[in-house]
């Protein structure tokens, strides 16, 4: 059976997805049934609030969750492999090499005292056999590939040495080196200005449509969405509520959260009175720990009446390859 937007050459599907975490208040289930898939050379965008569930659901993908947490249920499949079911030896070979993951702070996920070129030549000898000489020549192509100024002197540098952009595109460069299937972006572009930012919008689109390489960005940001995905997910309270192409989420939302949020975004082509703020969701994302009976969007929609309450909608399809999690269009 194909999962939610599923086709047969799919580099990732995930299929009733449930990640949950003990804690000392009780067990918290922050990832609750997701399905996705995301085919050759696509990149589908991630996107919901804080506590959303949408690093998890990246982190249940790399298996790297804490230790208080587990994969209740659930099947994530990669390269003819489930990936909740693999080993911890077969997902060592698997992560940097078949899907590879780029944080929001590259600072903390950089080595401060082991030099650029040797932390991306360490990639290549170890996922793509390489000697020393080899992979340092590699990893130079590869910073010359990201748009690293004076790449031959940035081999021998640190981090720290380095600005913000910068740091990221190394990061970039390291997700590239064993030339993955599968990237995926953990709100990638968070901690630089709005320039910066969009040059390394481009750059992943860019080497996206170069390699073929899938990715899976996740962003609060919907016009980081905009610019870079093909279809997009929405996540909220652990599930995806919506899912179809960038151009009918964004023209025609058909969920109560995601037109809340489309409502929430600034537009360029609209007039507003100065003393008249953009319209915001009321209330917060439901902690995972008290989630509501039925629709866990029922104390924040505009449109809740007395089966949202009782039930929890499925996600159904609308329209061709457009979802929605919402007792107003399902079947």
């Amino acid at each position: 059976m194909l999962t939610v937007n599923g086709l047969p050459d799919d580099v990732l599907r995930i299929e009733g997805l449930h990640t949950r975490f003990r804690t000392e208040e009780g067990e918290i289930r922050p990832v609750r049934g997701v399905d996705l898939a995301i085919g050759r050379g696509e990149i589908v965008g991630l996107v919901g609030e804080s506590g959303s569930g949408k690093s998890v659901t990246a982190h249940s993908i790399m298996r790297l969750i804490p230790r208080n947490g587990t994969i209740a249920a659930g099947r994530i499949a990669f390269g003819g492999i489930d990936l909740v079911r693999a080993s911890e030896g077969e997902m060592r070979r698997i992560r940097g090499n078949g899907i590879s993951m780029i944080f929001q702070e590259p600072m903390t996920s950089l080595n401060p005292v082991i030099r650029i070129g040797d932390q991306i030549a360490e990639l290549l000898e170890l996922h793509r056999g390489m000697r020393r000489r080899q992979a340092l020549g590699e990893a130079l192509g590869l910073l010359e590939r990201v748009g690293i100024a004076d790449p031959a002197s940035r081999l021998g540098g640190f981090a720290h040495e380095m600005s913000g952009g910068q740091r990221q595109r190394v990061m970039i460069a390291m997700a590239l080196a064993c030339r993955p299937q599968l990237i995926v972006a953990d709100e990638p572009t968070t901690a630089l200005d709005v320039t910066i930012q969009a040059q390394i919008l481009d750059l992943l689109r860019e080497l996206s449509a170069d390699y073929e390489t899938a990715m899976l960005l996740i962003t609060h940001d919907l016009a980081v969405v905009a610019e870079t995905a093909a279809r997009v997910a929405v996540m909220y309270a652990g599930q995806i509520v919506e899912i179809a192409s960038v151009e009918e989420v964004f023209g025609a939302a058909l969920h109560p959260y995601t037109q809340g949020l489309m409502r929430s975004m600034p537009r360029l082509d609209e007039e507003r009175p100065a003393d008249r703020m953009l319209p915001a969701i009321p209330g917060a994302v439901p902690s995972a720990a008290s989630l509501p009976v039925g629709c866990a969007f029922q104390t924040r929609c505009p449109e809740v009446h007395e089966r949202c309450r009782r039930a929890e909608p499925p996600l159904a399809e609308v329209h061709p390859r457009h979802f929605a999690r919402c007792w107003l269009h399902a079947r």
